[in-house]
């Protein structure tokens, strides 16, 4: 008997390789298959605005790495005697604005250095409910936990965010001719808006992202939201907080953009260091044995190996890790 409803995933083309630079920006599910790639040796560059959920928020951040923007003291604001921008997820937030500043703008200069060499950008969009600020109608990428008396939410509509992206491709795609977008419609449940509510939000991001993706080329969908919500379709498959994906559920998405989304090329490469990061993670009875000091060896010439057929990829972790004393 078949217990869950499983379906293809298109391969797309031309693929990621290794020697590719990947830009991923958009929800915390952006950040997980990030995690991802960067623990397989892909050249990643993950959420430089921090994670940021709705497709405004996100094009406002694009904008502003394509028109080299600094941050300074006018763009923060302070709330419980910490500094914020309202552009930023709140990891960025530090006990002076000089603090703060120092963290927004070493992303932020990252982020313009590699707008234009970037060979795809992973767009990961959370939410089409996006908040404002009551005085100003300033959007706002993150709350920060100010009181909601504040603002004032609001669902986009699929016009505003086609509106948003197309005027943003159109800029991506003048400045750094040789760009793959990829899509995904992150899993994670926003019940805190209301399961009716959510809904209506994602198929508005369903909508706008397939309106784009049938008008441009060299834009791609990875179903990510499809193979939680429609295959796995279970609560076993989320966190305790029913809301997240799991870890199983996580890794069942990265196998499959690892068959659909990585070029048949470097995907030996990457089964290799799926191996080698297996492993780093083991923990051996007696560390000091003789059969563990072989089992360190073996490895480290194998990552010795790798690091001379892949000198551009980073390697020194792995090679302390495996270090024989």
């Amino acid at each position: 008997m078949q217990f869950h409803l499983s379906f293809p995933v298109d391969t797309i083309e031309p693929g990621i390789h290794y020697s590719d630079k990947i830009l991923l920006m958009g929800s915390c599910f952006a950040e997980e298959i990030g995690a991802k790639l960067h623990e397989h040796r892909f050249n990643t560059l993950i959420n430089p605005h921090g994670i940021l959920f709705n497709p405004l928020s996100l094009t406002r951040a694009i904008t502003s790495y394509l028109d080299g923007k600094i941050y300074t003291k006018d763009d923060l604001f302070q709330h419980q005697d910490t500094w914020h921008s309202w552009d930023h997820h709140s990891r960025f937030s530090g006990l002076t604005p000089e603090a703060t500043l120092e963290q927004i703008n070493a992303a932020q200069q990252e982020a313009i250095r590699n707008i234009e060499q970037v060979d795809w950008l992973v767009l990961t969009l959370g939410s089409a409910h996006a908040y404002f600020l009551k005085e100003g109608n300033q959007l706002v990428g993150n709350c920060h936990k100010v009181p909601g008396a504040s603002f004032h939410k609001r669902l986009l509509t699929v016009e505003e965010v086609v509106s948003a992206l197309d005027n943003v491709m159109h800029r991506l795609f003048f400045r750094n001719r040789k760009l793959n977008i990829l899509f995904t419609v992150s899993p994670v449940r926003y019940i805190r808006d209301g399961v009716v509510e959510n809904n209506l939000s994602k198929a508005v991001l369903l909508q706008a992202v397939h309106h784009m993706v049938n008008k441009f080329a060299r834009l791609w969908y990875f179903p990510a939201y499809e193979l939680v919500i429609d295959d796995l379709r279970d609560y076993r498959f989320y966190k305790d907080d029913m809301v997240h994906p799991n870890e199983t559920a996580v890794n069942y998405v990265w196998e499959h953009v690892v068959k659909a989304a990585v070029h048949g090329s470097s995907q030996p490469l990457l089964h290799t260091i799926a191996e080698v990061n297996r492993a780093a993670q083991h923990r051996p009875f007696n560390p000091e044995s003789s059969q563990h000091q072989q089992f360190l060896r073996t490895y480290a010439d194998k990552v010795k190996q790798l690091m001379q057929a892949h000198p551009h990829l980073y390697w020194e972790d792995l090679l302390h890790h495996f270090k024989v004393e």
